[in-house]
């Protein structure tokens, strides 16, 4: 039976003995490759080539993994740890879309400075180096500007946090949960 889902972008398929095949080429690829795509903004399903099971978010965990050992990882172990306890929490169906929305923001936010900074470098494309230097340069300014959306971020959750339990008291009010009894049995 084939899990996998119908997509419009390029197929890998993931064979037994770990190959990766890109069918669009007709080759083997390796995880720097579909790293390459990914950067490319090329849409791919990754899946296993006997059972059709989507593969693709474990392949993309295995690329974040290599990039987290390599030189300048991103997730500090106390973030790491965070995201580890949200498994099982009540809020964990929260979670990926709070995440998903502060990542796109970020993206948002980049692309407008690097929008902005075009006339800075004579056109040229704002490539690591370059935003390295802006960064250098503006370092306060965009540390601040970090400090207000994370506090801002963090408030936004705060408050979908309470209106859970507000909801969840609503709902369960009634219900004598954990309330004393009146009077004790004799």
């Amino acid at each position: 039976m084939n899990n996998a889902k119908k997509t419009s972008g390029r197929l890998i398929k993931k064979y037994p003995n770990r190959r990766l095949y890109d069918t669009q080429t007709s080759a083997y690829i390796t995880l720097a490759d579909v790293k390459q795509l990914v950067l490319d903004n090329q849409e791919f399903t990754v899946v296993d080539a006997k059972t059709g099971e989507d593969l693709t978010r474990s392949i993309l965990l295995q690329i974040i993994l290599e990039e987290e050992a390599g030189g300048s990882p991103i997730f500090s172990s106390r973030a790491l740890m965070q995201v580890i306890r949200f498994y099982g929490n009540a809020m964990q169906g929260m979670m990926a879309p709070y995440l998903e929305k502060n990542i796109q923001a970020f993206v948002e936010m980049q692309n407008k400075f690097a929008e902005q900074s075009k006339g800075m470098y004579e056109g040229k494309p704002f490539d690591a180096e370059v935003w390295a230097q802006f960064m250098a340069a503006q370092g306060p300014v965009m540390q601040g500007m970090m400090s207000n959306y994370i506090e801002q971020s963090k408030n936004l959750f705060l408050q979908a946090q309470e209106q859970m339990q507000n909801q969840a008291k609503t709902m369960f009010g009634t219900f004598p949960f954990g309330a004393p009894p009146d009077k004790p049995p004799k």
